[in-house]
């Protein structure tokens, strides 16, 4: 039985050694001790513990040698793996049947140069990129891929990484790292510096600094000292042992002996009284340039860090430019490292690993440019926030240099994080948890719910990330919009889950990075399939449960004049009540008259919900006014329908609403006229005068053009901007539009168009006015006509019943004779009322036709052939027929 010593580890290890190297314990020492340090040490490959990773690796391989019997069999046995609990770290076994399976004569199996080994030696989180959770450092690309490797989708940050200056060699094994015996280059020459970097092993170092070291000295003997000639120093002159440790102190932004920082001029300088040769100095100054950069970026993130009104996006920012510094820092502890070995085994010449400023200068020239885009980021970004943030990193993004362009963005991942998930619980959820006003979408707290469309949500513009497009920003208002609208106002409750299915949201920032890579697919989606979703749910509530086109099919009914038989019908039953002084009327006796129109017409057959909101509203009464300038229809809306019905569009339509309103009246007033013509004609035979009656239309309905654009409205907006067409159309059409608001005093200062709009309305208030007074003076002709004719018969009766007596005094005779002369005298003066009347009406008409056909509308050019139909002010008019002509003309040429 084995004794306790013989199972110690120490025992076992020592071995071990032996076993390997096949040499004595005394001559294994230095073999053991390094064993020592590394099973005693923290060591952790710098990826991502991810087993399906490194398994979809080991396939990989397997196919790639043209096993894939052998493939199939590792996935079935992996599978089986995974369902016992045998293995706590089935992660680490994988990983190391990998690391052994690999080729060490194979450079580009493995890292073979400085950057490989520089990463190897830091601790497991020491990388801030995400490159390491993709791509294992033992499954890194050669120098040679390097440049594919880096202008992935998600790069490495790099600022650690050297390897850009090295050269390939082969991987030291195991065996020879035991057996003591330094790696040979493929070419059998010199060493190249990733090989020589793998024997920098001090034994008196620890095994965390031994790895990452940056010099190039073996394991075991004396330092090689450098073949260059090395310049003799003059008396007093500062070593350049001296100025590496300065330019280590000013790479932290810390003063150094001989460097430090010139608040006049704002650089790091060294002091003028040093004795220092030109060349290290240039030098020197090169390299201090560091420690201004680490100082900018630095004072920026610990200024910004503590601002919490700067908020999440740029506390992200801030998080972003800590973990690049803290990466330098890492680089710089590597250095410090080497520099503390040196010192302790009192290196003093100039060897092939001792650190100098020309190997200072050639190693961190990848990290200064790196820290001078992150400066230039720090610029650029002063006094912006939340998506203007973002922004600002986007366009940074926007360069050839692959190495630039993942590091940017790396950055923009983390800082479109935030962002990110504000939109996610915006389109899914419907909330706004912006304390700082980050998010492009805005929310008023003032706006009430009735205004919750229109005002509450807006898009802050200056917020919008340069990497989403306006379209997209504006489908992100909506849906979340959307949904709390339905919420709120609809006071629906259906969980938003339910409308539409929420998709990964961007939980990591590397799931962010992903989403950025591919803006224009997955993103995409996603905002349409939450638009169309959201949209489509919403219509169908307003639809269903609102009445929504409905509602808008009585507003075409009613406050449109509509719905024929009941219009005329009500204006049957309105008429001795309008005719009266409007300061007479009483609201209640117009609204009885109103449900009995409705009753007695098909209007009676509209749904409930729809008559209940039918209404009579009196006008403001000016003094002289009658019922006929101050009735008006009126319809009641509330809750949802009133977002698309607005105050301002309920303006729009009683305006609508009078002017039809007048011009219908003027069709009933001329229809009352020929109707009286007719029925008084045969009575009144000897009296003169009849008036052609013209029925005047000036509208021309845009009810299908907006009918069908709601049939193919995507969302609420696309109602709601079509129904604002529709009504401003038919406001200008009436003329009731601001272009046709002009006045005598001011008209020099509007457009010919303007003019010519006004000229029209003018015209037709004209128009209606002259058919009120010659509706007046037909009724006091026909009034004075039938009295005289009452008159008259009762004369000739009272004659035919005094026929048997003396019959009539010659007194009464003399009267009637006089009062028929009387009447005689009148019938001139009333035909001349007439003739003006008719040749003004005419005169107006005519002049109204011809500035229809100047008019720009289409619709109200094409309204003049309506009007003249038979051609008659044509006949009367020559500029008329000049015009119809032109304008037949043009639309023949359109065809």
């Amino acid at each position: 039985m084995a004794t306790l010593d013989q199972k110690s580890p120490n025992v076992l290890l020592q071995s071990l050694c032996c076993r390997i190297t096949g040499k004595s314990e005394a001559e294994v020492a230095h073999q053991f001790q390094y064993a020592v340090r590394v099973i005693g040490s923290n060591y952790a490959p710098t990826i991502e513990r991810d087993e399906f990773l490194v398994s979809e690796k080991i396939k990989k391989e397997l196919l790639k040698q043209r096993r894939e019997a052998d493939a199939a069999l590792f996935s079935e046995l992996h599978r089986k793996l995974q369902t016992q609990s045998v293995l706590k770290h089935r992660w680490s076994v994988l990983y190391l049947l990998l690391s052994l399976s690999e080729d060490p004569r194979k450079p580009s199996s493995r890292v073979g140069n400085y950057g490989a080994l520089f990463a190897q030696a830091l601790p497991r989180d020491a990388h801030s990129t995400p490159f390491y959770c993709t791509r294992p450092q033992s499954l890194a690309l050669g120098y040679g891929e390097r440049s594919a490797g880096l202008s992935a989708s998600v790069g490495t940050s790099g600022i650690s990484s050297l390897g850009v200056y090295t050269l390939n060699g082969p991987t030291p094994t195991p065996q020879s790292l035991l057996a003591g015996q330094p790696p040979q280059s493929a070419a059998g020459g010199g060493q190249p510096l990733g090989s020589r970097l793998a024997w920098t092993l001090p034994v008196s170092c620890s095994p965390s600094s031994a790895l990452a070291l940056p010099a190039t000295r073996p394991l075991l003997g004396p330092p090689v000292p450098s073949t260059r000639v090395v310049r003799p120093r003059r008396d007093g002159e500062v070593s350049e042992a001296a100025l590496v440790r300065d330019i280590l102190y000013v790479f932290q932004g810390i003063d150094g002996k001989f460097i430090k920082m010139s608040a006049q001029d704002n650089c790091y300088k060294i002091d003028s009284k040093v004795v220092l040769c030109k060349s290290l100095r240039d030098t020197s100054s090169r390299l201090a340039e560091l420690g201004w950069l680490h100082n900018k970026v630095r004072k920026y993130t610990d200024a910004r860090s503590l601002d919490r009104a700067f908020g999440l996006v740029g506390q992200s920012f801030c998080a972003s430019l800590h973990q690049e510094l803290k990466e330098y820092y890492r680089l710089l502890s590597v250095l410090h490292s080497q520099l503390q070995v040196e010192d302790e085994q009192g290196v003093n010449v100039c060897t092939e690993s001792s650190l100098t400023l020309r190997r200072l200068l050639v190693w961190m020239y990848d990290p200064k440019v790196r820290l001078k885009t992150l400066a230039a980021l720090v610029d650029f970004c002063q006094g912006r926030k939340g998506g203007e943030l973002a922004s600002a990193v986007h366009s940074y993004g926007k360069t050839g240099d692959p190495h630039m362009r993942a590091l940017v963005q790396h950055i923009l991942s983390l800082v479109s994080h935030p962002i990110l998930n504000f939109l996610y619980r915006w389109i899914y959820d419907g909330e706004l948890e912006d304390t700082y006003h980050e998010f492009f979408v805005a929310s008023d707290p003032n706006v009430k719910t009735d205004r919750l469309w229109h005002d509450k949500y807006s898009l802050r513009k200056s917020m919008i990330p340069s990497f989403i497009t306006m379209d997209q920003a504006r489908k992100v208002l909506l849906i979340g919009k959307s949904i709390n609208f339905l919420h709120q106002v609809c006071h629906d409750r259906t969980p938003p889950a339910k409308i539409t299915p929420a998709s990964k949201s961007a939980d990591t920032p590397k799931d962010a990075a992903e989403l950025l890579s591919d803006l224009e697919g997955a993103f995409q989606e996603k905002i349409d399939a939450a638009y169309f979703d959201t949209s489509k749910y919403l219509l169908d509530v307003l639809n269903r449960n609102y009445l929504l086109l409905e509602h808008l099919q009585a507003m075409r009914r009613y406050l449109l004049l509509g719905q024929g038989d009941f219009i005329r019908h009500l204006m049957d039953l309105l008429k001795p009540e309008l005719v009266r002084p409007a300061t007479t009327l009483y609201q209640h006796n117009l609204t009885g008259i109103l449900e009995t129109a409705v009753r007695a017409t098909n209007a009676q057959f509209d749904n409930a919900e729809i008559l209940k909101r039918l209404d009579v509203r009196l006008l403001e009464v000016s003094p002289g006014d009658t019922g006929w300038d101050v009735f008006s229809l009126d319809y009641h809306v509330d809750g949802p329908i009133a977002t698309v019905f607005t105050r301002e569009c309920m303006g729009h339509y009683l305006r609508v609403f009078n002017f039809l309103w007048r011009a219908k009246r003027m069709e009933y007033t001329l229809t009352d006229i020929w109707k009286g013509q007719m029925c008084n004609a045969k009575l009144l035979k000897t009296m003169p005068g009849q008036c052609h009656s013209h029925k005047l239309l000036v509208l021309e309905c845009s009810w299908d053009e907006l009918w069908n654009k709601v049939q193919q409205a995507q969302d609420l907006d696309h109602i709601i901007a079509a129904h604002d067409v529709f009504l401003d159309t038919i406001i200008s059409r009436c003329l009731l539009d601001n272009n046709s608001r002009v006045t005598h005093t001011h008209t020099h200062t509007h457009t010919h168009t303007q003019i010519i709009l006004w000229s029209l309305l003018n015209q037709l208030r004209a128009i209606f006015d002259q058919i009120i007074e010659f509706q007046s003076a037909q009724d006091s002709l026909y009034r004075s006509a039938l009295e005289e004719l009452t008159l008259r018969l009762q004369y000739e009766e009272k004659k035919r019943q005094r026929e048997g007596e003396w019959g009539v005094t010659a007194e009464q005779e003399a009267e009637e004779k006089k009062r028929i002369q009387e009447f005689k005298e009148t019938i001139p003066k009333m035909r001349s009322q007439l003739r003006i009347l008719t040749h003004f009406y005419q005169s107006i008409v005519q002049q109204f036709l011809v500035l229809l056909m100047t008019n720009s509308d289409e619709s109200l050019r094409f309204l003049s052939f309506r009007l003249d139909f038979n051609e008659h002010y044509r006949a009367r008019e020559p500029r008329l027929r000049a015009s119809l002509g032109a304008s037949r003309g043009r639309r023949l040429s359109n065809i």
